[in-house]
């Protein structure tokens, strides 16, 4: 999305910074793994199709993606590519009444478990509250993925439907004053451009 495509979301742990070519090779990586492909109900990509997916986010207005970056390795590192931990997305499903689907993946086994899935999906539905004006928020997640599951329900999704065919759950939370509050007192961060 070229809105996001000179944004810098800066969090305790976690940054957040559009999704760049030189990415592509590491997120390739990342998305030969079964595992990760059944999570993200992704299909295996070739390279080069990885880097056409890459360029269709940067420029389809109904996309929006975010790298995320382990905030302790990139401040050692001062490499982006080195401080990959994930990817977090909201695709626009209802221009009309603002609606969207946001999605979050740690690929990195090692950043799992640290709150940082937590800091990145609150910074970017911050994100698409303020700069996208979503007032609908769902999230589709595999039904083996315990862990997202709970994770939305904590943030307060609920239950809308579920696909036995697709082996998946859609929560959904409607934006309200208090839940925006709620997420502020969560997370601090700062937007930068890149």
């Amino acid at each position: 999305m070229k809105l996001n495509s000179n944004t810098k979301i800066v969090g305790r742990n976690v940054i957040l910074v559009p999704y760049r070519e030189y990415h592509v090779p590491r997120y390739h990586e990342w998305m030969k793994s079964e595992d990760l492909q059944k999570l993200t109900a992704s299909e295996p990509l070739t390279l080069e199709e990885e880097y056409e997916m890459q360029k269709s986010w940067c420029e389809d207005d109904d996309k929006c993606t975010f790298i995320i970056l382990d905030k302790h390795t990139y401040s050692k590192e001062n490499s982006e590519t080195d401080a990959m931990i994930g990817d977090t997305n909201i695709f626009m499903t209802d221009n009309e009444i603002t609606a969207g689907e946001i999605e979050i993946m740690i690929a990195e086994e090692a950043a799992r478990g640290k709150k940082m899935g937590w800091e990145a999906v609150i910074l970017m539905l911050l994100y698409g509250i303020h700069h996208l004006n979503l007032k609908t928020i769902e999230a589709k997640i595999s039904l083996t993925n315990i862990i997202s599951i709970k994770m939305f329900n904590k943030l307060g999704f609920e239950e809308k439907s579920t696909s036995e065919i697709f082996q998946e759950v859609t929560l959904e939370k409607n934006v309200s004053s208090e839940w925006v509050k709620w997420l502020n007192e969560q997370a601090q961060y700062e937007l930068q451009t890149c």
